[in-house]
Parts: structure tokens; sequence; C-alpha cells
């Protein structure tokens, strides 16, 4: 069978090779019509670009870095694993190739960013778990390094402009929803089951369990709103001070999974059954969520992927830094009903 060339690519689907060295390299240049018919073409055709001659043209070495994070309670560092899940697969579709490596810290990666760049010549960075006074993202802006980040960058000033690309999920959008399912099934004495006041993420999901709980006129007592160290056992722990309250919460939502099973295990503990006693909302929609029955907040993670990758072509098709990063993106969650509530 002859190869695949580009210009069969081309002529199959009726443009011209400019089009689809573009759908390849920057397909943000290609309007949407186009570019599903070019990768339409390249995926029927099996056409695998060369990646060697692709590096001389470009100069670029199309090898992407990102960090991961260990396994914790069978659940943390899985829901992450998500994610780079579908960044590996978008990125191996468009040509490019993900690097992974473990950090401690901020700065602990920052050192391992130079190793990198020096060794490896990436050519961009994908940053998560982000946050006041981010030093990584300051690391690569002022080294002109491209990177995006998989969340917000926490402790901006309102209205300031942005310094750089991220793609983010609405976690208050996401708490409450769940919130309001729970009223609508009938639910009133509902708390919240967190992360310790001070941590953004955690701090934007309490936001909407209680901006609803305000708006519907429910009040929340002493005791219904905890705040713990993301686990399990400090999950359980939190949910059995609130089943212990005089007139402890019909139903608790949680700003994790982890924390969500925490209170669950207590929930059965104790005689009780998790959606018909008690109804639990975790948040990540963990694989361990899907396996016993868990109620719990889905966040799009292949949509993420999609949308940080699509930022990186932007910025990798300019020699230099644009003026104006990529615009935001801020992604809805999804509520997914099971058993517990």
């Amino acid at each position: 069978m002859a190869r695949v060339t580009l210009e069969s690519v081309a002529r199959h689907a009726s443009v011209s090779t400019q089009t689809v060295s573009n759908v390849i390299n920057a397909p943000h240049r290609v309007r949407p019509e186009t570019l599903a018919r070019v990768q339409a073409a390249i995926k029927e055709l099996n056409y695998r670009p060369n990646q060697a001659s692709r590096t001389l043209r470009t100069r670029r070495s199309r090898l992407i870095g990102a960090r991961i994070e260990p396994v914790r309670d069978g659940v943390n560092g899985a829901v992450l694993a998500q994610f780079l899940q579908s960044l590996t697969a978008r990125t191996q579709e468009a040509g490019y190739r993900i690097v992974v490596f473990t950090a401690t810290d901020d700065d602990h990666e920052c050192s391992l960013y130079e190793q990198l760049l020096d060794d490896h010549d990436l050519d961009a960075f994908v940053l998560h778990a982000t946050h006041a006074g981010d030093r990584r993202t300051e690391w690569l802006t002022e080294r002109r390094v491209p990177f995006v980040t998989f969340g917000r960058p926490w402790g901006a000033e309102p209205g300031a402009a942005e310094r750089h690309g991220w793609v983010d999920v609405d976690g208050a959008q996401g708490t409450l929803a769940a919130t309001r399912h729970l009223i609508e099934t009938g639910h009133q004495r509902i708390a919240f089951l967190g992360w310790p006041e001070g941590l953004e993420v955690g701090d934007d999901r309490r936001g909407g369990w209680s901006t609803l709980l305000a708006v519907s006129g429910i009040d929340a007592p002493p005791g219904y709103d905890a705040g713990v160290p993301d686990g399990l056992d400090t999950g359980r722990k939190a949910a059995a001070a609130m089943l212990d309250l005089p007139t402890p919460p019909t139903a608790i939502v949680c700003a994790s999974d982890s924390l969500a099973l925490g209170a669950w295990t207590e929930i059965t503990a104790r005689g009780l059954r998790p959606g018909a006693d008690v109804a639990v909302v975790g948040f990540d929609d963990s694989p361990t969520a899907g396996v016993v029955g868990l109620s719990s907040v889905a966040q799009p993670y292949d949509e993420a992927a999609a949308a940080c990758l699509r930022m990186l072509q932007e910025l990798l098709a300019t020699p230099e830094p644009p003026a104006v990063p990529p615009a935001p993106v801020l992604l809805p969650p999804r509520l997914v009903v099971r058993a517990s509530g």
C-alpha cells in the first residue's frame, strides 16, 4: 500500500496542503466545518505526520509536561488521572506527547521545569492545582514558556487582566445543582462537608451550597458547615459530628468524593441507609462513586483537556507569546444522581 502523505489527505478532503498543515499544527485557524472534514480524512486514511520532519520544520519537540499525583484513599489522584488520560489522548491525536513527572511542592516543580526544558526541550506545560500566589505560573511567565492551567488563577484582583490561559470547572454551580436537587426531593436540613476555609476550590464549592440555601430561605444551623482536610477518615469523623447533633441533617453535600465516602461509611456504620435515611452527594464523580452508587458532581474532563490543548496550540502557533492570552474557559459540571441521593 502506498504511503499516505499530506497531499493525499488534501486531495481526499478537497482542501489545500496548507489547510491540512494548519489542521495538524494550528487548528484554531481553521473553520470548524473544514476542521472536521480534514480530521475525518486523516482518520480514514490513517495518516501519520512525519514527526522528525515536523520537528525540524517547526523547531518544536511536540512534548508537553504535566505533573501527576499519587493515589490516596483510592480516590484522590485517581480523579486527576481522568483529566490526564483525556489530555494524553487528545494531545496524541494532535501529534504531541505528554511527559509526566512528580513534584512535592511549587519550588520542586519549578526546578523540574528547568531540568525538563534543558534535557528534553519541552514545548509547553499544563498545570493543575492552582492557588493564590502560585509560583509556578510566575516562573513560566517570566521565562516566556508557553503554558495553560487546569484551574483558574485564584487570588487575582476582580476585573484584573488575565495573565495566562486557563480552563476550569464551575465548582459553585456543581454544589448549587446538588443542593437544588436535594431541596426538590424534600430535604430542608442540608449540611456541607468541605475543606478548611481559605482553600480556594473548597470555598468556591461551599459558595454554591450556601448561596442556594440563602436564596431558598433555608437555615444552616451551627454544625452544618464543616471544614476538614480531605480524606475518608476525616470525612467520617465530620459526618459523625453532624449526625450527633440534636437536629442532624437529612442530607450532606460534600466537596469531594473522599469526604462523601467517609460520610457514607459513618452512615452505614450506624445502621442507616445512604439515600433513604441520610442523602449524600460527592464531587468529582470518581470511579468509586459509580461502583458504590454515590451521587456526585461530574467534571467534564474531556472537554477541559480539549480546551487546554486548543489553547496550547494557539500559543505554540507563534514564535512569541501573544500580547493577550487565550480567553479563559469556565465549564459547567453535571450532577450524576445515584442511590445515595
